[in-house]
């Protein structure tokens, strides 16, 4: 499968879901990261703020750790420090982003929480072709990379090309969780 007909299906298989379905598979991922030791270990989280058709973390936004948000600029991510709903607009996608300081202390950062279209097993990962997250991980080398996903997102094989970045680990859930309506 090409890249753009992996995306394709996965988009099929997201609409075989209702909303509610979707929201309660993402507080099952939201649990289940919970568990995490990366999670549990991490003082500074790069999380993203999820498009609708995305795993929502979301709930763990209040917890006691430095939280990061990528915002657009141009082609590449920025970083910028969480710092509450209030303190956030709407990017060039429709993603909510922080306001205020761009964050620099790449090192400081211990655990990045990576969205995308599909994964594999051994950590390829698709996203949705713009290359924001290939330019930014390579950057940020001291963090664990943690791929979250939906069930229906894990797959036998991602195409990958040389400039794609790898997962350190997959996290999803049971695919018993919840069956399309």
């Amino acid at each position: 499968m090409t890249k753009q007909e992996l995306r394709r299906h996965i988009r099929e298989a997201k609409a075989a879901y209702s909303a509610s379905q979707l929201a309660d598979m993402s507080a099952a991922v939201c649990r289940a990261l919970m568990s995490d030791h990366h999670w549990v270990d991490s003082r500074t989280v790069l999380f993203y703020h999820a498009l609708p058709d995305e795993v929502d973390l979301s709930p763990l936004l209040s917890w006691p750790k430095r939280i990061l948000l990528p915002v657009v600029a141009g082609d590449d991510l920025r970083i910028r420090r969480y710092e509450g709903e209030r303190r956030l607009r709407t990017g060039p996608y429709g993603i909510k982003e922080p306001v205020g300081m761009e964050f620099t202390d790449y090192s400081a950062i211990d655990l990045v929480l990576v969205p995308g279209m599909a994964f594999d097993r051994l950590g390829n990962r698709l996203g949705r072709g713009r290359g924001y997250y290939d330019r930014l991980l390579p950057l940020l080398t001291h963090a664990y990379r943690l791929a979250v996903c939906f069930p229906f997102q894990l797959v036998d094989k991602v195409p990958s090309e040389p400039h794609d970045q790898f997962m350190d680990y997959v996290l999803t859930v049971s695919p018993t969780a919840s069956q399309p309506r």
